[in-house]
C-alpha cells in the first residue's frame, strides 16, 4: 500500500509513501479536503537525513493505531524542508512564537485556511522526555477543535496576522544611516560567546556557522585584531580535530552534540560542507598552514567523491543514521539503523584491520578505548563504540608510543587508507540526491575559490561542470528564471531568494576565475535583474524570501539572519557590491545601499545575527574585498576587480 506521496520526486516525501497515514503533498486537494470536510491539518515538516524525523515516523507514522486517528479526524500533510524553505520559514516562526524553541520534526495544526493554532516538533508514542504522547496531542487537538473550532481559528488568524506585523515592523525597517562602528559592536557582540576552553562559540552543543569566520577574517583584515582571527583559527582547528570532522574520509557532520567537539549529530550536508571548504581555504591564505589546505581539499574530495550526480551537479545531504555492519545482512536488530553506525569503530575492529604499529599509533592519535570512548551517549546508540578524535598533537601521540613523528604519521596515513577501503563496505548512509540551486551555488564558488588558492586546476573544472549543469537543468533561458530542484531529470520549485542570491554569487567567482567565458558574468546580470523583478521591496529595499505568488504561502517574509545557511538578502548585498563595482551602474549601487541600510536597525539589535550582511557592509564603506581571480586571491580594491 502506498499513499499520494509515491508520486512525489522529494526523497524525504518518498520515504513516507508506505506509512499507513494517508499523506498529502502541500497543495490544492489538501486544502479542499480540509475546507469540504471541516477537519484541522496536521503538518508534518521534516527533511530525509533528520535524525529524530526517522524515529518519530517508526514510532508513529508507521503505526496503524496512531494512522487511524490521523486519517479520520485530520488532514496529514507532510512537507520537506529543503524543497519547500518558505512553508518551513513561516511555520517555523509560528513554532518559536508558541513554544520558545522550534525543530525537525515539526508538528503543526493548522485551521483549512492554513492558520497555525497549535505546534510543537518532535512527541513521543508515550509521554517521555518532559512531552506528552503523540497520541494524547491528537485527542486533545480534535477535542479543542470539536467543542472551540472558531477560537482555533481566531489563534491561528492572530497568530499568522502578529507574524505579517513583525515583517512590516517600522523599527525594523526603517531605513539608517550605514555605521562602519556596527562592525565593531558585532565583533564584540561575537566575541562575547566565544568559548575560551574548547573554542567555537557557546557552552553547550556546538552549531558552526561559517559566516562568523568569514566576518572574523574580514575584522582582522580591516582593523589587525589579532584575537579575531586566533578565534576563528582556534574553531577551525577544534572542529577539524574533533568527531564533528569525518578523519577517515573527510567532510564534516551537522554539529556536535556537546560543547568539546566530540560527539557529532552524524548527518553530512551539502551547505555545510560548501561553506567550510571556504573557510578553511580562507584560513590557509591568512596563515599559509597548510593543515587548513589539508582539511579544505579532503573535504572536497569527500563531496566530488559522494556527494556528486553524473551530470556533475551536487547532492544534498547524506543521513546520520545507516544499518549497523555487525552481521551479514548488515542489519541490527529488528532491521534500525542507527546514528553515527557507518563512521563508529570498535577497538577490537581496529585491531584485526590494522598492523600491530599501525593500531598502536591510531588508538593512541584518535583516543581508541577498549570500551568504546562516546561519554555522551543518551540512547545507547554508541556502546562499546568509539567516534574517531584527536586530542593529541602528533608529536605527543608519537611519542607515547615511542615512535618518530615521521613513523607516526606514515603509519596514521596507511591505517586511514585501509579503515576506509574497510568502511567503503558497510552498508551507507541514505543519500539525499536532490539537487538544489542554491546549496549547488555555495559549492561552486567554494570550488572556485579552491582552485586559485590551492592551485588545483580540478577544482575549476568541477565548478564549471556544475554550473554548467544548473544551468542546462534549472535556467530557463526564456523567462530569464531559475527552478529550485533537480532530481533524476525532473525539476520542480519556482526558485527562491536564496537560489537565485546564491547562484549570482557562483556566476560571479566564475567569472573572476574564469573570464574568458563571459557567459559567467552575462547570466549573473541576467538573475540579477530577475530576482529585482520578483524579490525586491520597491518600498524599503532589501529583499522578500518569495515572489508572493503563491497564496498558500501565508506571510511574505524578509530576512537577513545568517543561521547555517547565509541569507538571501546578505549574499545579495554582497553581490551588489560587486555588481556595483563591476559597472558602476547606478542602480546595483542603490540597491546596495538600500538593502544594508534596511537592515541596520536589527543590526543593531542583535548584530551577531548578522555576520554576512556586515562584511559586505565593510566591503562597500572600505572598497576593499578578497577577491580570487585567475592570477591568484589577494585583497585589493573592488574597483580594479576585472571585468
Amino acid at each position: 500500500m502506498t499513499n499520494r506521496l509515491s508520486q512525489q520526486q522529494s526523497p524525504y516525501l518518498l520515504q513516507h509513501a508506505e506509512n499507513p497515514v494517508n499523506w498529502y503533498p502541500w497543495g490544492p486537494e489538501a486544502f479542499e479536503k480540509s475546507r469540504r470536510e471541516e477537519k484541522p491539518i496536521f503538518l508534518s515538516i521534516g527533511y530525509s537525513t533528520c535524525h529524530w524525523c526517522h524515529v518519530m515516523e517508526r514510532e508513529s507514522f508507521e503505526n496503524t493505531d496512531v494512522a487511524a486517528i490521523l486519517n479520520e479526524r485530520f488532514v496529514p500533510i507532510k512537507v520537506d524542508r529543503e524543497e519547500r524553505p518558505d512553508i518551513d520559514r513561516i511555520y517555523m516562526a509560528a513554532v518559536q512564537t508558541m513554544t520558545g524553541s522550534g525543530g525537525w520534526p515539526m508538528s503543526v495544526f493548522l485551521t483549512p485556511e492554513l492558520e497555525p493554532f497549535y505546534g510543537g516538533t518532535y512527541y513521543p508514542p508515550r509521554e517521555m522526555y518532559g512531552r506528552p504522547s503523540f497520541t494524547t496531542v491528537l485527542e486533545r487537538i480534535d477535542q479543542f477543535w470539536r467543542e472551540e473550532k472558531e477560537r482555533a481559528r481566531e489563534s491561528g488568524r492572530e497568530l499568522i496576522a502578529m507574524l505579517d506585523e513583525q515583517e512590516q515592523d517600522p523599527s525594523h525597517t526603517a531605513a539608517e544611516p550605514l555605521d562602519p562602528m556596527m562592525l565593531d559592536t558585532a565583533y564584540r557582540a561575537i566575541a562575547s560567546g566565544y568559548d575560551t576552553v574548547n573554542a567555537g562559540f557557546g557552552n553547550g552543543a556546538k552549531f558552526p556557522r561559517p559566516v562568523v569566520f568569514t566576518f572574523l577574517f574580514r575584522y582582522f583584515r580591516s582593523t589587525r585584531t589579532s584575537e579575531a582571527l586566533r578565534m576563528a583559527l582556534t574553531s577551525l582547528m577544534a572542529m577539524a580535530s574533533g568527531g564533528m570532522y569525518d578523519h577517515i574520509g573527510g567532510g564534516f557532520h551537522r554539529y556536535s552534540v556537546d560543547p568539546v567537539w566530540r560527539v557529532p549529530h552524524f548527518e553530512k550536508m551539502l551547505y555545510d560542507q560548501a561553506q567550510l571548504i571556504t573557510s578553511f581555504v580562507d584560513a590557509y591564505v591568512l596563515t599559509r598552514d597548510e593543515f587548513f589546505a589539508r582539511i579544505a581539499r579532503e573535504t572536497i574530495e569527500y563531496v566530488l567523491r559522494e556527494m556528486r550526480s553524473d551530470e556533475g551537479g551536487f547532492y544534498s545531504a547524506e543521513d546520520a543514521d545507516s544499518l549497523p555492519p555487525e552481521d551479514g545482512s548488515g542489519r541490527a536488530s529488528g532491521g534500525e539503523k542507527k546514528e553515527g553506525a557507518f563512521y563508529l569503530w570498535s577497538r577490537s575492529e581496529i585491531e584485526r584491520i590494522l598492523s600491530a604499529d599501525e593500531a598502536k599509533i591510531f588508538c593512541a592519535y584518535y583516543s581508541i578505548g577498549k570500551e568504546g570512548n562516546v561519554p555522551n551517549d543518551p540512547h545507547g546508540e554508541f556502546a562499546g563504540m568509539n567516534i574517531l578524535y584527536a586530542p593529541l598533537t602528533l608529536e605527543q601521540a608519537a611519542a607515547a608510543c615511542s615512535m618518530s613523528a615521521v613513523e607516526a604519521s606514515a603509519h596514521l596515513e596507511g591505517a586511514r587508507e585501509k579503515l576506509f577501503d574497510v568502511r567503503a563496505q558497510r552498508p551507507h548512509p541514505f543519500l539525499d540526491d536532490k539537487i538544489i540551486a542554491s546549496w549547488n551555488g555555495l559549492m561552486i564558488g567554494a570550488l572556485a575559490r579552491a582552485s586559485v588558492a590551492l592551485a588545483e586546476e580540478r577544482y575549476k573544472q568541477a565548478a564549471i561542470r556544475a554550473a554548467d549543469f544548473l544551468i542546462e537543468s534549472l535556467y530557463d533561458s526564456e523567462a530569464k528564471t531559475l527552478r529550485r530542484v533537480s532530481r533524476k531529470g525532473e525539476v520542480s520549485g519556482q526558485a527562491q531568494l536564496e537560489d537565485y542570491a546564491c547562484v549570482i554569487e557562483a556566476m560571479l567567482e566564475l567569472s573572476a576565475i574564469d573570464p574568458a567565458r563571459e557567459q559567467w558574468l552575462t547570466l549573473a546580470h541576467t538573475l540579477a535583474g530577475t530576482q529585482e523583478a520578483l524579490f525586491w521591496d520597491a518600498a524599503e529595499g532589501g529583499y522578500y524570501e518569495t515572489s508572493g505568488k503563491d497564496p498558500s504561502v501565508l506571510v511574505k517574509m524578509k530576512d537577513a539572519y545568517d543561521g547555517a545557511e547565509p541569507s538571501g538578502n546578505a549574499v545579495s548585498a554582497m553581490n551588489l557590491v560587486h555588481l556595483a563595482r563591476l559597472t558602476s551602474k547606478p542602480s546595483y549601487q542603490l540597491q546596495c545601499v538600500k538593502t544594508l541600510r534596511a537592515s541596520c536597525a536589527r543590526i543593531r539589535e542583535t548584530p551577531q545575527a548578522m555576520p554576512l550582511l556586515l562584511c559586505a557592509l565593510d566591503v562597500w564603506l572600505s572598497n576593499d574585498a578578497y577577491i580570487c581571480t585567475a592570477d591568484g586571491c589577494a585583497w585589493m580594491p573592488t574597483s580594479t576587480i576585472p571585468q
